[in-house]
């Protein structure tokens, strides 16, 4: 438990200049006490800054339907993605799908489930810039496109909103991107067309095959020309070999592995992956699935085999520091012992500009020592943003709580402390503790049976948080920097609000150092 008066420091800026108060400070760090919106609606589209992307519309749903389709019928990722794999090696038989870089020391930035291509992914934009425009390349972590990953959004949700990002773009595609076959993501990142390109069947059988979405026509020459706008300086412009691939550097190796849509890789990728993890070098995996998520262990299936993803990082032969997978819209982090007495960071980042995914809901952690445990958006912050939405939406204004009685109300359920220091009273009200077990919040290490909940935990994924997308302050968004050095992996997490004071210097809402040596 983690007491008011035992707060842990503020995390640092790069450069070591004093750091902006962050949510774990105060309100204000959280974006509560909004000034002014940022000046992220002036790089949107006049037409697009009053459209709004929702979950909440029927369309948008249609559109990703391939998602439940595939996990009740098959997923046919795996498939596929080696008919597009064969097509890389056909183009470049030589290619061991891993890009080499000099340097010892370099910096990226990590963003998760980008592209909706409204006001929550342009938020991010100007302090990704004021914190990373000095990196050298920049990694999307899944679902570079909302809701069915076409060809013909690249422009609105990719090529414009990193229009000023000066470095070249790399990806690890997620499930809304195989919602097209991954055709739109192999153009843009593999540039892989035309001739190369491989069927897309879809699932077998006649039910899956009338209600599978085909994928929409392309226009190359439409895509080329978004591309020569927006992105089309020398700097910009890179190729990766495949959906997965890896970077070595003298110091690390980062790893990027394409999950498909239902989270497993095909049994090639796998044998590639152990390829490339084999030696004592640190490494760093980036996946379109986290493996640690709201407490739970997720290990990633391989095709035909009883080993998983997990199996493979916790292997001490492979020597792996940290993985950092998208798909969730907030930011976690586990640090996990493992029974050798080795460390790794298991992190959730996929806050780069969807919906947000609610972190109240996540118990007490059992993985590791709540302590061992970070959050971003803190669960009192979510708590209190969901319960306003239900109060507006339902008309039930005794439902809304403000962040520092969401904040005692989790932590009386979850018997825990209170993260930001309070001026308040500790003992949450009766109404508060009832808004907190109506929306999810559960008691101590499991979630127990209790009132009946609104539509945040029982309900499927799909109508969670989608339905509870919002487009205004604070959004709580998230991207991470990431520094490298000889000796070490610095991972830092920056929060987004959206509001205007905040986008010069963003509060760094974690940190974590790791030793490479």
């Amino acid at each position: 438990m983690v007491a008011d008066d035992q707060l842990p420091p503020s995390p640092s800026v790069p450069g070591g200049s004093p750091a902006p108060d962050s949510s774990r400070v105060s309100e204000a760090g959280a974006g509560w006490e909004c000034g002014s919106p940022g000046s992220f609606l002036e790089r949107m589209p006049p037409a697009d800054r009053m459209r709004r992307f929702s979950w909440r519309h029927p369309g948008v749903l249609w559109r990703s339907r391939n998602d439940w389709v595939a996990k009740v019928f098959g997923d046919p990722s795996n498939a596929m993605r080696r008919a597009w794999v064969a097509a890389l090696r056909e183009r470049d038989p030589g290619s061991s799908f891993v890009m080499r870089k000099t340097s010892e020391e370099f910096s990226f930035l990590l963003l998760g489930d980008t592209g909706e291509g409204d006001r929550s992914q342009y938020a991010v934009v100007p302090p990704m810039l004021a914190v990373g425009a000095d990196t050298d390349f920049m990694v999307i972590c899944s679902d570079v496109i909302y809701p069915g990953g076409e060809a013909a959004d690249y422009e609105a949700k990719f090529f414009r909103p990193y229009a000023d990002y000066p470095a070249p773009i790399y990806a690890v595609p997620g499930n809304h991107d195989w919602y097209d076959g991954l055709r739109g993501f192999m153009r843009v990142f593999c540039g892989l067309e035309g001739a190369h390109e491989p069927r897309w069947r879809g699932p077998l059988g006649p039910l899956a095959r009338l209600l599978w979405r085909d994928p929409a026509p392309i226009d190359d020459g439409e895509l080329a020309v978004a591309r020569e706008r927006w992105r089309g300086t020398r700097s910009q412009r890179a190729l990766q070999p495949g959906p997965y691939w890896a970077i070595d550097a003298p110091s690390l190796r980062i790893i990027g592995i394409d999950t498909g849509i239902t989270g497993s890789i095909d049994r090639d990728q796998a044998a590639w992956l152990r390829e490339v993890s084999a030696g004592p070098k640190p490494k760093l995996l980036l996946t379109g699935k986290p493996l640690i998520v709201d407490d739970r262990i997720e290990p990633g299936p391989i095709e035909g085999e009883q080993a998983t993803v997990a199996d493979i990082v916790t292997d001490p032969a492979h020597r792996y520091v940290a993985v950092i997978g998208g798909d969730i819209h907030n930011y976690q982090r586990y640090s996990r012992t493992l029974e050798d007495g080795r460390t790794i960071e298991y992190l959730v980042s996929g806050g780069g500009g969807a919906f947000m995914h609610a972190t109240h809901t996540i118990p007490k952690t059992t993985v590791v020592d709540e302590d061992d445990f970070r959050c971003y958006p803190l669960r009192g912050d979510s708590l209190s943003r969901y319960s306003r939405l239900y109060a507006r939406w339902l008309r039930m204004k005794w439902l809304a709580l403000e962040p520092q009685e969401a904040a005692v109300a989790v932590a009386h359920r979850l018997g825990t402390g209170t993260v930001r220091k309070s001026g308040g009273t500790l003992r949450p009200s009766a109404r508060a503790r009832l808004v907190a077990a109506l929306l999810g919040v559960p008691r101590g290490h499991r979630p127990r049976r209790g009132p009946l909940r609104l539509p945040v935990r029982k309900l499927p994924q799909r109508f969670r948080s989608e339905f509870a997308d919002w487009d205004t302050p604070p959004f709580f968004k998230n991207f991470l920097r990431v520094d490298v050095t000889a000796d070490t992996l610095t991972i830092r997490c920056y929060g987004v609000s959206g509001c205007g004071e905040q986008e010069s210097r963003p509060p760094c809402e974690d940190e974590v150092t790791i030793p490479l040596r």
